[in-house]
């Protein structure tokens, strides 16, 4: 037997006796009863206890049994036991709960975004046919005016970014084939990379980091300022006014940006060729006439117009997708970027795996 404060504590095997007050303060002299399981506890001797008694006898009661509990007590506890039931606070998920949630959110993201896509999509193609069937309705200034924007306004940083990793792909071969006295299969190594994979990704996730938010940003305002709404009101289908210029646009530029970012590319290997190799001009250029293909050019430009028209999709649906919030456009910016990058990357490893099993 031990006695703390006003409350006392007596054992016999699975019986535990408490003597006294059961409060905030005597609370801590029992605290090790939460660890025990499978004991009866006898209330008889208590007489008294305070809101934080009558939760700790709730816990404790939920792996012991209590006994003999007076009116008193028993009042207070009820009472308190009330309260936690109104207040229907569930217990914290376990780890696996968690994860099983969060997985079946994640699920049901990718299959309401993946049946929202392929309604879009579907819609598309259903213009697409009527562009086909119907040329005369074609929007070509508006066209002609993206074209401009997106395609020859990506001109200069396509250009930049494909003459440094030129320089850069050139630089790294060159020390490394200089150590065999290969210098000139640079050339080989330079061409071949950059006409038929390095300047069409460069170059598609350039445009899809430029283009793609700024398809969003702007379709996004329109949507905010209603002016969707009212080319509806008024008879217009702005998926044949928004979307359709956009997509026809992107996939006619895409092709010209890649081969500007050919040239660009190749040209700054040739500079650090010279320098670093002493491979002249006129070596460089009567080496790629020898290996470089037309098909390795062909299937460069070829990837572009579906680079192009991934662009372009992704950024009028994140677009279309803005509601009434202004914060709605940064989200769907955001997403159109990350999106458009990820399927240009996909899709061009999409063909790289079919172009190798044709053996092109």
């Amino acid at each position: 037997m031990s006695v703390v404060k006003m409350l006392k504590i007596e054992s016999d095997k699975n019986l535990i006796r408490l003597i006294g007050v059961l409060d905030k303060n005597t609370i801590p002299d029992i605290y090790f009863l939460k660890e025990k399981k499978n004991l009866i506890i006898d209330l008889k001797e208590i007489k008294n206890i305070d809101y934080e008694g009558a939760l700790f006898l709730i816990e404790i009661s939920k792996s012991n049994k209590l006994i003999n509990m007076s009116s008193s007590v028993k009042e207070i506890y009820d009472f308190v036991g009330s309260t936690l039931k109104d207040l229907n606070i569930p217990a914290p998920p376990d780890i696996f709960t968690q994860t099983k949630d969060y997985v079946l959110k994640i699920i049901d993201a990718i299959k309401e975004n993946t049946l929202n896509f392929l309604l879009f999509f579907g819609e598309f193609i259903y213009f697409l046919i009527f562009l086909i069937t119907h040329p005369w309705k074609f929007r070509f200034k508006e066209t002609a005016a993206v074209m401009v924007k997106a395609g020859a306004g990506a001109l200069p940083i396509v250009g930049l970014t494909s003459f440094l990793v030129g320089v850069v792909m050139a630089y790294q071969g060159a020390v490394q084939l200089s150590k065999f006295g290969a210098n000139i299969f640079i050339v080989d190594m330079l061409d071949i990379s950059m006409f038929r994979e390095i300047a069409p990704l460069i170059s598609a996730i350039v445009v899809a980091g430029r283009s793609a938010s700024s398809f969003s940003a702007e379709i996004g305002v329109m949507k905010l300022t209603e002016e969707i709404d009212a080319m509806k009101t008024l008879g217009f289908e702005p998926f044949w006014f928004i979307v359709i210029p956009r997509v026809v646009a992107m996939m006619i530029a895409m092709p010209l940006i890649v081969f500007f970012a050919d040239m660009i590319g190749v040209f700054g290997g040739m500079i650090i060729s010279f320098i670093d190799l002493n491979i002249g001009f006129d070596m460089f250029l009567e080496r790629t006439k020898e290996v470089l293909a037309l098909k390795h050019v062909f299937i460069g430009l070829g990837k572009a117009p579906f680079f192009g028209t991934v662009i372009a999709l992704i950024g009028t649906y994140r677009g279309l997708q803005v509601r009434n919030s202004t914060q709605d456009i940064g989200k769907y910016t955001t997403k159109s970027v990350v999106n458009a990058i990820f399927w240009v990357i996909a899709l061009d490893s999409l063909f790289s795996i079919i172009l190798a099993k044709l053996g092109i």
